[in-house]
């Protein structure tokens, strides 16, 4: 007799803790009260998921990235273009993002008439830590003074620079030495898919105690207090998908019922999780699956989470105009202009800082005079508005990936979906398949 539960999909797993977990964090909020049971106390459940995907990131993102680069040669000039067509992307996707935010905030105005609560010193400490966030320190911040104390760190951005570094010096190697040391990665990085594929059948426990935790601490009240602000977030970002993301996806041929259906997992779990982290090695197996080739998903996805994230740029705008409206002090066009500018700049140099988009807007409104009392506010509503940024994020950069290998005539748009299992499995036979041809061997014979 056949077990039921084999046939429902881990994606319906997810969504089946998701309910259980608003149910449970509805039913046991949190509590003083000693010996009272409260959905909080589930947040080790969630810790442990969290902590198991991160330890997966930085080799996925080396040895995919390695291999991308090394793996075809001496032919840098490829490199470059990508990095400098995905520059471009990111900077254009995100402006507008940011304009749709501040179209939004300015029309519905969710912080006239909410009463501000007394400053909160963690508002305060952001914006110290923010305030030593400079053009220059982000620059030396890419750099790491070393790879383990960067990889330690989860320090993306640090390991996309030194990985390519390392895959260019690869390029440059020929013989044994090349071949050994790419073969050692080869076999990482399909070791390290297959890891993922066994976290992963730990996600429902994960992701539903995370959603249990969260609705226990904030509360299903909450969001009445702070609804406009909630809805005005989430209706704009509806905007950015619809008028932004979409006719992208048009424009660049993108196959949209493939794309999504190898999105929505991930998807669900950077929603559930409210990080993009989390959510990272599954968006890069979900990509190539469909069609992406492993050297566009393993650089362009770790860079637009320092790029290209969408999501909280928005949210950033809606943030500081709706703090401006609530504290009573009216910006005029260009000051407001000008703050979209400084948190342009500003939102590309702080990701790997926890709650990163809260040291920014921190320092912002320091910046501008206006009163961190907002950041409190906020705080209150942060995890909800953050599930829907990090979910954006991560679809935009999903998006941003096979944008790039349309760019670069190297999308396959008929390749089939691959359940992330086997197409961990297809990349193993495509890196033995390079290896062969470093060695200067043909591909093995087929029978006819």
């Amino acid at each position: 007799m056949s077990n039921p539960f084999r046939r429902v999909s881990l994606t319906q797993w997810i969504l089946i803790a998701m309910v259980v977990g608003v149910t449970v964090g509805a039913l046991f909020p949190a509590t003083d009260e000693p010996g009272r049971f409260a959905a909080t106390q589930l947040k080790p459940l969630s810790t442990i998921f969290l902590r198991m995907i991160k330890s997966v990131i930085v080799p996925i993102i080396f040895s995919t990235l390695v291999i991308g680069i090394a793996g075809h040669g001496d032919d840098m000039k490829r490199v470059g273009r990508l990095a400098l067509k995905s520059i471009i992307y990111f900077e254009v996707i995100t402006t507008v993002a940011l304009f749709i935010g501040l179209g939004a905030v300015n029309l519905i105005k969710p912080g006239v008439g909410v009463q501000l609560a007394a400053p909160a010193a963690a508002a305060q400490e952001m914006a110290a830590t923010a305030k030593t966030l400079t053009p220059g320190t982000f620059l030396e911040h890419i750099v790491p003074q070393s790879f383990f104390e960067a990889a330690a760190g989860n320090e993306v951005l640090q390991i996309v620079f030194w990985s390519i570094l390392f895959g260019v010096g690869l390029s440059q190697v020929t013989g044994r030495p090349k071949e050994l040391v790419l073969g050692t990665i080869e076999g990482l990085a399909e070791v390290m898919f297959k890891f993922t594929a066994f976290v992963m059948r730990y996600a429902p426990i994960g992701i539903g105690a995370a959603i249990a935790v969260t609705v226990s601490h904030s509360g299903l009240g909450v969001l009445y207090n702070l609804l406009k602000l909630i809805l005005t977030l989430y209706g704009a970002l509806v905007v950015l998908i619809v008028c932004v993301l979409l006719p992208v996806a048009l424009i660049a041929r993108v196959p949209i019922r493939k794309f999504l259906s190898a999105v929505k997992q991930p998807a669900l779990i950077a929603f559930s999780t409210t990080s993009s982290e989390a959510a990272l090695p599954r968006a890069m197996q979900a990509m190539e699956s469909i069609g992406v080739p492993r050297r566009i998903v393993a650089f362009v996805m770790p860079t637009g989470y320092s790029f290209n994230l969408d999501g909280t740029t928005l949210y950033l705008a809606v943030a500081s105009i709706f703090v401006a409206q609530a504290a009573g002090h009216p910006l005029t066009l260009w000051h407001q202009l000008t703050m979209m500018l400084t948190l342009m700049l500003t939102s590309k140099g702080v990701a790997a800082v926890p709650r990163a988009s809260l040291v920014i807007l921190s320092g912002t409104l320091a910046t501008f005079g206006l009163p961190l009392e907002g950041v409190a506010v906020i705080l209150g509503v942060d995890e909800l508005m953050d599930m829907g940024r990090t979910t954006v994020n991560l679809v935009g950069n999903c998006l941003a990936t096979v944008v790039m290998a349309r760019w670069e005539g190297e999308f396959d748009p008929d390749a089939p979906i691959l359940p992330p299992e086997d197409s961990a499995r297809q990349m193993g036979l495509e890196l033995e398949a390079e290896a062969q041809l470093a060695r200067g061997a043909g591909p093995e014979p087929q029978a006819s």
